[in-house]
């Protein structure tokens, strides 16, 4: 009998460490791995990185996200902000369509949201690290990675819509900073 309560304590830190990897595998590592992998497809290989990219209409192949929605028009920039901070913009489709902007950090959080609703005649900002010099007269997102994505979706039902939607977001911007900021 002095073999079995260790037994039962080797089993439970067995099991406790089973859990603990499992937990640091699924809240840690997949998002991670799944971002790159996002990164690498919207990036067509790591070739437009700092630059939106437009998928055409969705249809049963297109897929380069997971579930595109039938009526939006989407756009993507993966961003790299090593080099300094990026301007970042988007026209507003024309008659009114809406229009997102939403940026991803390398882990898959959503650090910011930026919509026609709030912002009617347009959005523009600025994406920097933490410590990155920005203006200061322009809003500023802080992404906490050096990589991540800028998701562009505009509502585009009909192919009139999409065509408006598309005309706008060829405007679209996300490009190192023009100027140099002290």
């Amino acid at each position: 009998m002095n073999g079995l309560p260790n037994r039962q304590v080797l089993l439970l830190l067995t099991f406790t460490l089973c859990v603990l990897g499992g937990y640091w595998l699924t809240l840690l590592a997949v998002p991670n791995l799944m971002m790159r992998t996002a990164m690498h497809r919207l990036s067509d290989g790591g070739a437009a990185v700092n630059r939106f990219v437009f998928a055409g209409p969705t249809t049963p192949a297109s897929r380069r996200v997971v579930r595109p929605a039938p009526d939006l028009a989407y756009g993507s920039c993966v961003y790299d902000l090593a080099a300094g901070p990026l301007d970042v913009g988007a026209r507003v489709t024309e008659g009114g369509g809406y229009t997102s902007l939403s940026v991803f950090a390398a882990n898959s959080d959503n650090i910011a949201v930026l919509d026609s609703m709030t912002h009617p005649g347009g959005i523009d900002f600025v994406l920097a690290l933490p410590g990155q010099a920005v203006p200061a007269d322009r809003p500023v997102v802080r992404s906490p990675s050096a990589r991540g994505i800028i998701l562009d979706r505009r509502l585009a039902p009909t192919a009139a819509d999409f065509a408006r939607a598309d005309a706008a977001r060829r405007f679209n911007l996300c490009a190192p900073m023009a100027r140099t900021v002290k």
